[in-house]
């Protein structure tokens, strides 16, 4: 486990995390929602493995991916004008835009044609993005309604639980519980999905 702070993280500690991610291992780690998994997102056998993790079928299910700012949206996912402004509206913020994915994405990601886009409101996420020069592919750690919400919030817990399932675990802190609000971009009119965190502004 390593602990980081929204502010003033030392470059040893993230290039950890870069060179844990660049060897293709999964890491845990705090967004402006959940707490997530997370694996380079040109590492086909990273992702394989957190789809394994979180029991889904790339094929059917939707794969979203962090980037550290727009112009790594612009080289990963199909940007129009008007997807653009609204995306430089609301981001970085508790948001998962879906877009038409670009060919930059490995065929995994090419079976739905589609991508989830994130940019959380995040020190920690920006820099670890920024350095890797790339971008994550993201997914919410799972969740048993059933279960104590704690075991996806606070680090031990989320070590104890998960801990065999990633090679790093980022500690920024207790996380919080709800997921982000998905839009779909896909048509011309954006189309909240889900309602999570944040609020859109169009």
């Amino acid at each position: 486990m390593l602990k980081l702070y929204p502010k003033n993280n030392s470059p040893q500690d993230l290039q950890k995390i870069v060179d844990v991610l660049n060897n293709g291992g999964i890491i845990i780690y705090p967004t402006d929602t959940m707490y997530a998994l997370g694996c380079h997102a040109l590492k086909e056998r990273a992702i394989e493995k957190i789809c394994n993790i979180k029991n889904i079928d790339p094929r059917k299910h939707l794969l979203s991916i962090v980037c550290a700012n727009l112009s790594m949206v612009a080289d990963y996912a199909k940007l129009g004008n008007t997807n653009f402004k609204l995306l430089k509206k609301n981001l970085p913020g508790p948001f998962t835009f879906i877009l038409p994915a670009s060919s930059r994405l490995p065929k995994i990601f090419k079976n739905r044609k589609e991508v989830g886009i994130r940019m959380p409101d995040s020190n920690i996420v920006c820099e670890i993005t920024t350095l890797l020069d790339a971008p994550m592919m993201t997914a919410t750690l799972p969740y048993d309604p059933d279960d104590d919400i704690e075991y996806v919030t606070t680090p031990e817990l989320i070590d104890e639980r998960f801990g065999t399932e990633a090679d790093l675990i980022i500690d920024g802190g207790i996380g919080g519980d709800e997921p982000s609000t998905i839009v779909n971009c896909i048509d011309n009119e954006p189309e909240i999905i889900r309602q999570g965190k944040g609020w859109l502004d169009y």
